[in-house]
């Protein structure tokens, strides 16, 4: 499953994340404008995973994704 969206960095600037769940694995990357690279990234912030789980809780009553993945999700975010 794939998640994305835009969000503004510490300056201002936008920039796309994109989040990619592939059976235990969790796979955050982020690029600035639509001609640079996407850049991976291990330290996802709190508003980051806030909204990862926002939009994976949205997926669950439409079966777009199942409880048992949200439940994973849920399980991977540092306390």
């Amino acid at each position: 499953m794939e998640f994305g969206w835009w969000e503004k960095d510490e300056e201002g600037k936008k920039r796309q994340v994109f989040v990619e769940i592939f059976g235990k694995n969790i796979t955050w990357a982020r690029k600035y404008g639509h001609n640079s690279s996407w850049e991976p990234f291990t330290n996802p912030t709190d508003a980051e995973w806030d909204k990862l789980v926002a939009e994976a809780e949205r997926r669950v009553p439409r079966r777009l994704f199942s409880q048992k993945q949200f439940e994973f999700i849920l399980s991977q975010r540092p306390k």
